[in-house]
């Protein structure tokens, strides 16, 4: 790991900069949203084993993931602003395609870390309020004790290559989950930066093999991961990740940023890097965060896909509210 936490004078550095740049730039083409087709998520939710594999991208980093019978979640963040208080702070600039109320019964909701726009208590507590009972919330080491002081026990947190196995009620099918590491940072107070974990997660159901990276710079970690899972993901087996949700936006200015969020183009070598088959990019077009605009991020990508010679059809970029089915697992 090269992280090294930001002092107070790069931080006024970055500002100081944006602001006679005039960054961020306004945006020049709307963010994609559509309406999400509810018939058939609610279907598919409750479809058991015969689920279609399919991606919901709701905005920012939370995406509905429908595999293996199972409605997972990734990084729920439903509010207007990821902040400690919502009249400050970040501001939503497209809603979430499903709303709290549109989604299905939510089973495991997988949380990479605690920022606040990745780690939303309101929509955490929201979420273990569901009716027919709260999810199952997977977590990295350090932030059982946060949720059991807003009520909410049924959390597992895993280290860094950390399994755990998720159990049809009648032992019919195991899909195993485990804790990859990323190249990040944790804090969400002044004084406990490093304190808690941080992660992405493969889900590996016999119908797909997910993977979620949350917040992450590039580094080696991506090829490791490959190797670790190698022996479970041979060409008889099926190949690699059937998808991977990769970041795509929040990278400039790369002085600052480039050892805790990958841009585009390290987004598409982290996708060969884990030799994935397909890729649906998020963390962009939701919340104004770093320098660049909203919605460059995917132009960036089609350019750093031409450069790789990789088809963009494999990369997807969906607009908010789309869902993608993935084939299934053979």
């Amino acid at each position: 790991m090269s992280f090294r936490g930001k002092r107070w004078h790069e931080i006024l550095r970055w500002r100081w900069q944006a602001w006679r740049a005039g960054h961020p730039k306004p945006i020049t083409t709307p963010i994609p949203v559509t309406a999400p087709d509810l018939t058939f998520i609610q279907a598919n939710a409750k479809a058991g084993l015969i689920m279609q594999p399919a991606m919901t991208w709701i905005g920012h980093i939370t995406v509905l993931a429908q595999i293996g019978g199972l409605n997972i979640l990734t990084d729920p963040v439903f509010s207007e602003r990821c902040f400690p208080v919502q009249w400050a702070g970040p501001q939503r600039q497209t809603p979430p395609g499903l709303t709290l109320e549109q989604l299905p019964r939510i089973d495991v909701v997988l949380l990479s870390h605690n920022h606040y726009d990745h780690m939303d208590e309101a929509s955490l507590t929201a979420l273990a309020r569901q009716k027919g009972g709260s999810p199952l919330f997977i977590t990295p080491l350090g932030h059982k004790a946060w949720f059991a002081k807003r009520g909410i026990h049924h959390v597992v947190e895993l280290d860094w290559w950390d399994e755990h196995v998720l159990e049809a009620s009648d032992h019919s099918l195991r899909i195993p989950v485990t804790l990859t590491p990323a190249q990040h940072w944790s804090a969400r107070t002044a004084t406990d930066a490093l304190r808690s974990l941080w992660g992405g997660y493969a889900v590996l159901s016999p119908d797909c093999h997910l993977f979620f990276s949350g917040d992450t710079a590039y580094s080696a970690d991506f090829v490791d991961i490959r190797q670790h899972f190698a022996h479970v993901q041979s060409p008889a087996q099926g190949g690699g990740f059937d998808m991977a949700l990769l970041p795509i936006g929040a990278y400039e200015p790369r002085w600052f940023m480039k050892d805790q969020h990958a841009n585009p183009a390290e987004s598409v070598q982290i996708f060969q890097d884990l030799a994935a088959k397909r890729a649906i990019a998020v963390h962009w077009g939701t919340y104004q965060l770093t320098d660049e605009a909203l919605d460059e991020p995917p132009r960036e990508l089609a350019a750093a896909l031409r450069r790789a010679h990789v088809a963009p059809e494999l990369f997807d970029v969906l607009a908010i509210g789309q869902t993608r089915l993935v084939p299934r697992r053979t």
